[in-house]
């Protein structure tokens, strides 16, 4: 029996309290927390919090590389991109991949499905497909109208392991493609739009129940009527209790306003934290080359951008970041704010023994540095990272 014992913590319960206490890692599950019997852990291995936060690793849903690794290049990048992230607290993630639609890229898949087992350092429990069921483009993302015989040939490539699927509202037929989906309990994520507000909320109704990369490719109607300001896909899903949303919140590709808004809209169970992250996330300031013929400039002020014309190039944001920054913008008790990148995915993708401190959850762990850098990371009790 495998056994650990962080000890002297502060221990951040996700969306409920931040207490101080020990917790006890039993064969890759929590054991017990706060206050730890001292005879039920003689001679367990014992880690020194010194007053440090513990909480569960955070969860990334929407991610496409990281460093130089870029998830849809193949196995040996996808692995890559597993061993570095402890790094940055991630110990779940979704890798996203923009659909190709060759007979390439379905073999790509597939290699990298038959991979998904072999990885331990991180939690992959699927994968995320933006596209191709699109209406705007933008990120190479293909703009097809809803497409059944497709989408079928999708899941099978993906077998059990499609754990989301971006689209469109406003792309042509996409209704049956989403309620498909949900009859797959696959969730579907709304992006890259124009929609009004009937398109959008007829995606609702067939079981659309969360936007990604929020305000970033969601457009707004044109106005028609001086003076009458339009409502659109944004309003929408704001205004429908049963959709959540993320932000890519790098300070960049959206205003830490806009988040509050969505904050006052959904409340913090509502709002979830991504990166969106591409090659260059991770690496220091500066130039780096990238597989798209041209090299990127990368600061944390201004994202990652291409180093000839300065437009946006993906985003350069770490999950660590993002929890910085939203701990730093968000008028919220703490625990709540945690709770965007640890319960909330987990709650989206109905993982129910991750991003949570509770007895009989899995131990994917991280111990913070007083400057929210991760000290150690743990997947199931095991240590993936260390500061």
């Amino acid at each position: 029996m495998s056994s650990l014992l962080i000890r002297n913590a502060c221990i951040v319960e996700p969306g409920k309290k931040i207490a101080p206490g020990d917790l006890l890692v039993r064969d890759g599950r929590i054991a017990a927390f706060g206050v730890v019997d001292k005879d039920a852990v003689i001679g367990t291995p014992v880690v020194e919090g010194n007053g440090r936060l513990l909480t569960p690793g955070l969860i990334d849903i929407h991610t496409h590389g990281i460093k130089h690794s870029l998830y849809e290049r193949g196995v040996a990048d996808l692995q890559s991109a597993a061993d570095s992230l402890g790094q940055y607290g991630v110990t779940t993630v979704l890798p996203t991949l923009i659909p190709k639609l060759t007979d390439g890229w379905f073999q790509l898949v597939g290699e990298i499905i038959t991979a998904l087992p072999g990885i331990k350092s991180v939690n992959i429990p699927g994968l995320h497909i933006e596209g191709p069921f699109m209406a705007v483009g933008g990120a190479a993302c293909p703009t097809l109208s809803g497409d059944l015989p497709l989408l079928e040939r999708i899941l099978a490539a993906t077998g059990d392991r499609l754990s989301a699927m971006s689209l469109s509202p406003d792309a042509p037929h996409v209704l049956p493609v989403i309620q498909r989906l949900r009859e797959k309990n696959i969730p579907v994520f709304l992006t890259h739009t124009r929609a009004d507000v009937e398109q959008t909320e007829a995606a609702l109704e067939a079981g659309a129940r969360h936007a990604t990369h929020f305000y970033d490719v969601f457009y707004p109607p044109h106005e028609t009527d001086p003076g009458v300001r339009p409502v659109g896909c944004v309003e929408a899903i704001l205004a429908d209790p049963r959709a959540t949303v993320d932000f890519i919140a790098d300070g960049v590709h959206v205003h830490p306003t806009a988040i509050r808004a969505a904050v006052a809209a959904k409340g913090w169970a509502g709002v979830l934290l991504i990166t969106d992250s591409n090659i260059g996330a991770g690496l220091p300031p500066g130039l780096h080359e990238s597989p798209w013929g041209f090299q990127i400039r990368v600061s944390a002020e201004t994202a990652a951008r291409h180093a000839e014309n300065n437009s946006l190039a993906g985003s350069a944001l770490t999950m660590d970041r993002g929890m910085a920054n939203l701990l730093r913008w968000l008028p919220l008790p703490r625990e709540q704010v945690w709770a965007m990148g640890t319960l909330n995915p987990a709650t989206l993708l109905s993982l129910g023994r991750k991003g949570r401190i509770e007895i009989g959850a899995d131990a994917d762990l991280v111990l913070w540095e007083k400057d929210l850098r991760p000290a150690r990371t743990w997947v199931a009790g095991q240590l993936t990272y260390e500061n």
